[in-house]
This record gives C-alpha cells, structure tokens and sequence, in this order.
C-alpha cells in the first residue's frame, strides 16, 4: 500500500503509569498527555520522533509477558526495535541508568542489545551493520 509513510505509534500495554512514565523518560521520551479515553491511554515522545501509547488497562496480576515468557509460542508482537548511533555507548547509558541489558547480540556487523521495561515489554536498541 503505497499511501502508508511510516509507524505512527506503538501501543504497549501497561501496569503503572508512574512505573512506565519513569523509565521511559530515564530513556528520553517526553509525556505528552493522559491518561485520556475509554482505554484509558497515556502517550510519550521521543525527540527523534518515536511515539508510543501506553494501554493503562493491563492486569495487575500477571508477572510473564506472555509473548515472550512462556514455552508456547503465540503470535503477536514481541518487541520493539530503536535504532542507535552508537550502541556502545547505548549500553554504558543503559547500565549507568541501572538498568539490566538481557542479551547482547552481534550478527553481520549489526549490533544490538535488549533491555526490558517495568511490565516485561522487550526493547531492542540496533545499530545497523556499516553505521
């Protein structure tokens, strides 16, 4: 479909609103507005233009991210990917912040690493082979 000119947002749905919020502005995103709607629904900002509407409606019970914690294999979307310059530096940030990187990887001279958010929501940070 030739009319589509790029993601709007990511929905990741969510615990806390004070939990995510701090991560994710320990990240660089901005809180933008909410919650707001039936959902209800919060919604954050990267500088470099990544938006993302948290889902204030998770239950508060679960501690897997079914996606990705369980042996069976269901579909849907198991992360979200944010391009970095450097991820070297990426990672010092990261570690410095506290926070814990669950894998390394290097493949074909890409590099990335990944982090979880407070509610198991997998973030890989890329950096494209050649960059």
């Amino acid at each position: 479909m030739k009319e589509i000119t790029r993601i709007n947002h990511i929905g990741l749905r969510v615990k806390n609103l004070d939990a995510t919020r701090s991560f994710y502005e320990k990240l660089g995103f901005i809180f933008l507005v909410g919650p707001v709607g039936p959902e209800p629904v919060a919604i954050m900002e990267h500088p470099s233009g990544v938006n993302i509407n948290f889902i204030l409606n998770a239950n508060t019970n679960s501690t897997e991210n079914i996606l990705m914690d369980t042996p069976e294999k269901h579909t849907g979307y198991t992360h979200i990917a944010l391009e970095v310059s450097d991820s070297i530096s990426a990672a010092k940030t990261i570690e410095d912040l506290g926070m814990v990187i669950t894998e390394k990887v290097e493949y074909e001279g890409a590099k990335f690493f990944f982090i979880r958010d407070p509610d198991g929501n997998v973030i890989e940070f890329h950096e494209p082979a050649g960059s």
